[in-house]
């Protein structure tokens, strides 16, 4: 698990390459994840290496397909939790096998969860 800096003082990754501002910063991240989603009436999972994290999304490299609107469910083993966090989240965009995902429904233990780990990353640019 390690964090770097990417091209700002902050740690935050850069906006996207459309240029629109963000309502969160990203933090670069690299652990290991897995999705699991339920496409042709069957349950699926496929694993992944996240790239960069915010308080409401997460990026990732996959070794499976998604759709843009797809709801998945994402296990994430995130620095300073003992157990990944299980989250609900909606593909956002992809670009080849790049995806971003879009939290959803988090509880407030796993938004403090993932606020913190934010925070921390924020610390290790």
């Amino acid at each position: 698990m390690s964090a770097a800096a990417d091209t700002s003082s902050t740690g935050a990754a850069p906006a996207g390459k459309f240029g629109f501002t963000r309502r969160f910063p990203r933090f670069i991240i690299d652990v290991r994840l897995q999705v699991k989603m339920f496409q042709d009436g069957e349950f699926r999972t496929c694993w992944g290496r996240s790239t960069e994290m915010g308080q409401d999304g997460i990026g990732a490299t996959l070794t499976g397909s998604l759709e843009n609107g797809e709801i998945v469910t994402l296990e994430i083993p995130l620095p300073l939790t003992p157990y990944p966090i299980k989250v609900r989240a909606i593909v956002r965009y992809r670009q080849g096998l790049r995806y971003g995902f879009e939290f959803l429904t988090l509880n407030d233990a796993q938004r403090q969860t993932i606020r913190r780990v934010c925070d921390y990353l924020a610390t290790k640019a």
